[in-house]
């Protein structure tokens, strides 16, 4: 069970300056208003209602001098759209607000924290920053992969970097916390903080990350365009394979959003593929009946229906999953050719184009708040500190928190009611959950 003491965001020490912003009239949060863990109440859901978090926001004293402090970006990962206006914000937030005048641009993800990777990080100012919010991608540029952590501390006091912003997934985070872990041991006084990133919106206690959104909309076109395919063409089927390996957002969003897919396959829930109430069945039926069926399936869903699993990892430590597009895709040929009805299937796999596209105005928004709340943290000598965002309001939780557990779509969830209604796709009743 969690307790309050592993929500209390760790300190660098006492701050010792005033603030440049309450020169600047701005108002300040009180420091005793916290946020509640647990919204709801029930007989089976008092545990951990009466956990906090400490509520986000710019502090009236500071622990680090504007002057003389350091800061730098490193953009890890995949790609989500936002990354650039995170470090847009982040910058302008630090140099015209705090007056911070040396901000870093750390190059290729954590490999550029390395110094016998040779790469200089890029000097950002007003005019390198000035239009990067119209790109997608990161100019930074981005890698997979951690690297060992008393490397990375090195080429912080090499470089004499006070803060660092890691915007990133879950795998980081885990490699922020590892690089303050390690400038801890060293009896280092910098600031390692989080600022999370993934458009499959997993991350614990980020009720919605940024390029979610974006990546929404962008899987909706796509779901649209399948629908037409589908409608053209006689016993067309247009089947649509989205990101999601461990959780089922973007497919179940987006077939939401579009209201265009019969079915939505999910990791979540474990579907039948073959005999009386599979998905083959079904949507023969649906093809039979209506002469078109549009399927989204995320990239995670029904490895059970592979033979062997895949052990390799790729260079963040995450599994591989075995590509369940191709699969159904043949498996869903094969299957109408058996039984001689005429089908035609267009296959889209569009996961890489919809996370490399420039944010939309939510998601502007939302890299706004999280990335400025995120160098307020830092300012006021919070560390191993991710931003997050829980009921309504924008809350700093420790990092080893946030890491501690993955967030998946219940099969109970609004959400997941949502997809069966506007699908009217089977339940799968009997198949177990996956």
């Amino acid at each position: 069970m969690m307790t309050q003491e592993e929500l209390t965001v760790p300190s660098l020490g006492p701050a010792r300056y005033e603030s440049p912003l309450k020169a600047k009239g701005r108002p300040f949060p009180d420091p005793n208003v916290r946020i509640r863990m647990q919204a709801r109440v029930g007989s089976d859901e008092l545990e951990g209602q009466d956990l906090t978090f400490e509520k986000a926001g710019p502090r009236e004293r500071i622990y680090f001098d504007p002057a003389t402090t350091t800061a730098a970006y490193v953009t890890c990962g995949g790609l989500a759209p936002g990354l650039n206006n995170t470090i847009r914000s982040g910058f302008y937030e630090l140099y015209h607000n705090y007056g911070v005048r040396r901000v870093l641009g750390i190059r290729n993800g954590y490999r550029g924290l390395v110094l016998s990777e040779g790469l200089d990080p890029i000097e950002l100012t007003p005019d390198f920053v000035d239009d990067i919010n119209d790109m997608g991608g990161t100019v930074l540029g981005t890698s997979r992969g951690g690297r060992d952590a008393a490397d990375i501390v090195d080429f912080l006091e090499e470089y004499e970097i006070d803060i660092l912003f890691c915007i990133g997934g879950d795998g980081t985070q885990r490699g922020a916390h590892a690089i303050e872990q390690e400038v801890r041991a060293r009896g280092g006084k910098r600031s390692i903080v989080g600022i999370p990133k993934t458009i499959d919106n997993d991350v614990a206690f980020v009720y919605t990350s940024f390029g979610y959104v974006t990546a929404l909309e962008e899987a909706a076109q796509v779901l649209r365009a399948a629908h037409v395919e589908a409608r053209c063409h006689p016993g067309g089927v247009g089947l649509v394979k989205l990101m999601g390996r461990d959780a089922g957002f973007i497919a179940a969003g987006a077939a939401v959003a579009s209201q265009e897919a019969n079915f939505v396959l999910v990791p979540e829930v474990r579907f039948a593929l073959e005999g009386p109430g599979g998905l083959l069945e079904a949507l023969e039926q649906r093809v039979v009946a209506r002469d078109h069926a549009v399927v989204v399936v995320a990239e995670g869903a029904g490895q059970h229906l592979f033979a062997s699993a895949d052990a390799s990892t790729d260079a963040s430590g995450n599994k591989r999953y075995r590509d369940i597009g191709i699969f159904l895709r043949d498996r869903i040929r094969q299957h109408f050719a058996e039984r001689g009805i005429e089908m035609t299937l267009k296959y889209f796999d569009p996961s890489y184009s919809i996370r490399s596209v420039p944010p939309n105005a939510y998601d502007r928004f939302l890299t706004d708040r999280m990335t400025r709340n995120a160098v307020h943290a830092a300012m006021s000598g919070k560390t191993d500190v991710m931003v997050g965002s829980w009921n309504q309001s924008t809350i700093w939780v420790p990092i080893s928190v946030a890491v501690s557990q993955r967030v998946t779509m219940s099969p109970l969830s609004d959400g997941w009611r949502a997809v069966l209604s506007t699908t009217g796709q089977p339940n799968w009743p009997g198949a177990e959950e996956a």
